[in-house]
């Protein structure tokens, strides 16, 4: 019976004292205490290696330790990769960020669809994929866009559409009911 009883205390108090530790957090070395092999892979983020984030650092860090042991193309696509992501600034990494994680929400097939789309962008001439960046955006569906206020239909240039065509006075049967804002 008290054993029973101590269990029952233990269960209680336990969540109270877990809820009130401090949140465990991995200590990430600063630029110079990584070791010369890890500086050497992660040099070009040397210059935001102290302004990112504990958990990036351990992410790249681990990086950096699995990069003896990868295939010499995956090495130089790795160097790739971190070139391109220090010449980002701190907005254009969220936005990719963003992205990614929108990537994973995909079904495969679409996933897979919008791998192969991109890999014919890569395959373009450099000149029409610059006309293709100079070109505005599209914003993404559903990004801005207006309210429909009148039953659903949108004139073509964004105004408002016209009034209900009226019969003696009367709007005609089917027709939106129309009340100038």
């Amino acid at each position: 019976m008290i054993r029973a009883s101590s269990l029952a205390l233990f269960l209680c108090v336990a969540p109270l004292a877990a809820a009130q530790s401090p949140p465990v957090t991995l200590r990430s070395p600063a630029w110079t205490e990584l070791s010369p092999a890890e500086r050497q892979v992660l040099a070009p983020l040397a210059p935001d290696w102290d302004k990112l984030e504990g958990a990036r650092r351990q992410k790249w860090r681990g990086i950096a330790q699995r990069y003896p042991y990868m295939a010499p193309a995956q090495q130089e696509r790795v160097q790739q990769q971190m070139r391109f992501w220090a010449g980002l600034t701190s907005e254009q990494r969220q936005v990719v960020r963003e992205r990614w994680k929108l990537m994973q929400t995909l079904p495969p097939a679409q996933r897979q669809d919008l791998r192969e789309k991109w890999r014919q962008y890569q395959q373009l001439p450099p000149e029409t994929r610059n006309q293709y960046a100079t070109r505005p955006q599209m914003p993404p569906p559903g990004a801005g866009a207006a309210q429909a206020p009148y039953g659903g239909r949108y004139a073509p240039n964004g105004a408002p559409p016209p009034p209900p065509p009226q019969y003696g006075g009367r709007a005609l049967p089917g027709a939106p009911h129309y009340r100038a804002p």
